[in-house]
């Protein structure tokens, strides 16, 4: 009898291990143990409506249902970067320095300095629109900077405190379609597959293939990678979405994964610039 329960215990623990090596963001890939490095790269957001650029509070644009929407919060997470090389190989970036909070009227928060990246030749980008499952219900340490929680709902706020969980994309504006109060209209999308209960998960994983270029981290430079997000991909995606018919999208499952199908194709690559150190 001890020598069965010592063989449960010691099959509990080596599962557990296994676990706790494995991708944290729910993929069940093994993430490989690389050598940090002394490098650095940057990934640059520029973010669009069609060929126009996005101007907060006054720029006016239409979407493709011919609605007229002028937009006055942009905000998204980016987590859980990883870096392509011609080989197929990743450089993952450590987890904890991987979760940023991209904020439109936040020039400086539209640059992410990526360092300790370890010299090479890479080819594309993968990261996450959205915050994983497993730092979603981490204890407050683990959720620092870009994931602090006490940020103002009503301002640049980015966590609902009252479902504890964090909105990956927080999109607003006003259209004169809307029929909510004053004509605004509000797009809040969440939801990582649920904490005490099932829910769906619009985490979305984008691949980004540098189409020929490479972003040669070296000694005494800097590539800067060029990515664009275009916003009328929230309305223009899949699943065609009218302001006059849903101008607030928040807990509807249905109605925020079809936004968040939309909004994992607007991103693309730009460019690549070098800057000296």
């Amino acid at each position: 009898m001890k020598k069965l329960l010592y063989t449960i215990v010691l099959t509990t623990f080596a599962l557990c291990f296994l676990v706790s090596c494995s991708d944290s963001t729910g993929s069940g890939e093994p993430e490989p143990v690389e050598v940090e490095g002394d490098g650095k790269l940057r990934l640059k957001f520029d973010n669009v409506v069609g060929n126009q650029d996005l101007v907060l509070n006054d720029g006016v644009y239409t979407n493709s249902v011919g609605e007229d929407f002028t937009i006055t919060k942009f905000n998204y997470f980016v987590t859980n970067i990883k870096l392509r090389r011609a080989d197929g190989t990743r450089y993952i970036i450590p987890q904890d320095s991987s979760y940023f909070r991209i904020v439109e009227q936040d020039s400086l928060s539209r640059t992410i300095n990526l360092n300790r990246i370890p010299k090479g030749q890479y080819t594309g980008v993968e990261y996450m629109l959205g915050v994983d499952s497993l730092r979603s219900v981490s204890g407050i340490e683990k959720r620092g900077g870009a994931l602090d929680p006490s940020g103002d709902m009503a301002g640049d706020g980015m966590y609902w405190a009252w479902s504890s969980g964090y909105i990956f994309l927080k999109f607003e504006g006003y259209s004169s379609q809307s029929t909510s109060a004053n004509g605004k209209f509000y797009y809040h999308i969440g939801f990582f597959g649920g904490y005490d209960s099932k829910t769906v998960n619009n985490i979305k994983t984008i691949k980004l293939d540098f189409t020929g270029s490479k972003a040669v981290v070296g000694k005494d430079t800097i590539p800067e990678i060029g990515i664009t997000a275009d916003v009328k991909k929230v309305f223009d995606g899949p699943v065609p979405l009218s302001i006059a018919k849903h101008p607030s999208v928040m807990f509807d499952f249905t109605l925020s994964s079809d936004v968040a199908n939309n909004y994992k194709n607007m991103f693309r690559f730009d460019k690549i610039k070098t800057v000296s150190k």
